[in-house]
């Protein structure tokens, strides 16, 4: 499927939100930044309790840094040695830190083998004519990759060309089952988790963007479309707009025009009415410009995917005389939203297609590598469904708690999470009870797929290009995470004499720059990548 651009000011909602305020919130660490260039250690420092706190109390002892809120724990994973501490019983705003817990959670509950299922069927069955008469269904089984998107994952190519091809998938087995004509409506049915959109704690201006895409078990294209945006071919000319996939799911309004001056006084604003899918592109973009994409949240999950399974039904061939409409299941259907015997998840008797997810392994490797929130919200509500009987976040929450209060043995107060992305503003962990859960994985089962599922330092993820001209590439694996006036890391880290340690940075509440900070806890992992620990034990040797 290629870009269709528009040049026309009328091509498809409103709470106002600026390119400014989108960068401000994003909890991805998706923005590329000038490269950073770090302190260099000349020689490995052996790690003593006074060195070590002494090289890092000099990284974050600037006046600048001194006013944020720090807290580090470094520890040794084989002797549980702690190595450095500060403030590591506080709690602290995670961001996307929050992520390690929810994918080691999916990992304990679910199983690395785990896959979802997405399937097409009816109420009925096919007339001799192959004619449907009644409703196709598209029944989300809480794929969290309903997408192109290469998997396993890969970091130069995110999606194939043609966004519809996994519904263009389900469409061909529809038709080789005999359908010809389907006379009723086309289906999205997510009514295998509550239909609750948000979390506690996500903002209004969240519901806007792709990271603040609402939570649903039919989620095609991560709930998104792209829109492409580019400079006209003259001064004053409007921009030129596309939109991907373009199944006419939102009515643009483009009066975005095209200024000749490398900087341009209005940039760059997106409108959308609550409540309306009309979007209004406007200001002005350089010509000299290479573009923006912006990533913009549907409203109904469910409603897209019909649509769009609507359209590629229609582009197989198959005639639809009804329209696409959504179906899901509400809070009050259930006695308990924390844990319940039935669920009104519908089912239907004629299955005409199916498909597979990839396995739980490799979509908790997008989840931290690309710091998926959408995917973490999803993994959340299919572990409440799976543990407690209803794919709500209130049964995924309790099963989270329980998780870490029994298996990973946080106590009550280290932390409050009421989400499992990690964008809610009311989640507080401490950077203990976060290497209490690191040096857990480390010693489970699933440590494997946990390890590879994290980002490497100046390889891939979020830290693709952090620590890329440092001795400390390929020698951490860690999550990151950011929000305003946040920044975190943690993860592990391979020391000089390749020993294994597990650290948690969380930063809060800082007045500076984010990219002061994060070049401050960046000059503190290269510190610890580069340093020998004492001893002669080799059983925590090695990744």
């Amino acid at each position: 499927m290629q870009w269709a651009f528009y040049n026309s000011r009328s091509v498809t909602g409103f709470a106002r939100c600026s390119w400014s305020s989108l960068r401000a919130r994003c909890s991805m660490n998706l923005f590329l930044a000038t490269s950073i260039t770090l302190v260099q250690v000349l020689a490995p420092l052996v790690l003593s309790a006074g060195s070590l706190s002494d090289r890092i109390n000099e990284i974050i002892k600037t006046s600048a840094a001194d006013q944020a809120f720090w807290g580090i724990q470094v520890t040794d994973i084989h002797s549980g040695r702690i190595l450095y501490e500060q403030h590591q019983d506080k709690l602290f705003v995670p961001a996307s830190n929050g992520k390690l817990f929810s994918t080691a959670l999916a990992l304990a509950y679910l199983g690395s083998e785990y896959v979802h299922t997405t399937t097409v069927g009816s109420g009925v069955s096919i007339g001799e004519d192959g004619t449907l008469d009644g409703d196709l269904v598209l029944l989300g089984g809480g794929d969290p990759n309903l997408s192109s998107r290469s998997v396993p994952y890969n970091p130069k190519r995110e999606f194939a060309v043609d966004r519809l091809a996994p519904l263009r998938e389900l469409a061909q087995q529809v038709s080789l089952a005999g359908v010809k004509k389907i006379a009723g409506n086309v289906i999205g049915d997510d009514s295998r988790y509550v239909w609750q959109r948000q979390p506690s704690g996500w903002s209004v201006d969240d519901s806007v963007w792709g990271y603040g895409a609402p939570v649903s078990a039919l989620s095609f294209n991560d709930s998104t479309v792209d829109v492409q945006v580019l400079p006209g071919h003259a001064a004053r000319a409007y921009a030129r707009v596309a939109v991907r996939p373009d199944v006419g799911y939102f009515k643009l309004n483009n009066i975005l025009r095209t200024a000749t001056t490398r900087m341009v006084p209005r940039g760059l604003n997106l409108d959308r009415p609550p409540g309306t899918r009309k979007l209004t592109l406007w200001g002005e973009i350089s010509i000299h410009s290479r573009g923006r994409k912006l990533s913009i949240a549907v409203d109904d999950p469910a409603l897209f995917a019909a649509q769009a399974f609507r359209q590629a039904l229609n582009e197989a061939g198959l005639e639809v005389e009804g329209k696409a409409i959504a179906r899901h299941s509400f809070g009050h259907q259930f006695s308990s939203l924390k844990r319940s015997s039935t669920s009104p998840q519908n089912n239907y008797p004629t299955e005409l297609a199916a498909i597979n997810s990839p396995s739980l392994a490799e979509t908790i490797k997008i989840v931290n590598k690309t710091s998926q929130n959408l995917h973490a919200e999803m993994l959340l509500r299919e572990v409440g469904l799976r543990q407690r009987g209803v794919g709500s976040y209130q049964a995924g929450l309790a099963t989270l708690r329980e998780f870490l209060s029994k298996k990973v043995g946080l106590r009550k107060g280290e932390f409050t999470l009421l989400d499992a992305s990690g964008l809610s503003r009311g989640n507080l962990v401490s950077p203990a009870a976060t290497v209490k859960l690191l040096v857990h994985m480390w010693k489970s089962p699933g440590k494997e797929v946990f390890l590879s599922s994290l980002p490497i330092s100046g390889e891939d993820g979020t830290l693709d290009w952090r620590f890329s001209r440092t001795s400390a590439r390929g020698k951490i694996r860690a999550k990151t995470g950011t929000l305003a006036h946040v920044t975190a890391i943690a993860g592990y880290v391979s020391t000089a004499d390749q020993y294994n340690l597990a650290f948690s940075i969380m930063v809060n509440n800082y007045g500076v720059q984010a990219s002061y900070i994060r070049n401050l806890v960046d000059k503190i992992c290269v510190v610890l990548s580069e340093s020998k620990i004492e001893g002669d034990n080799d059983d925590n040797k090695q990744y």
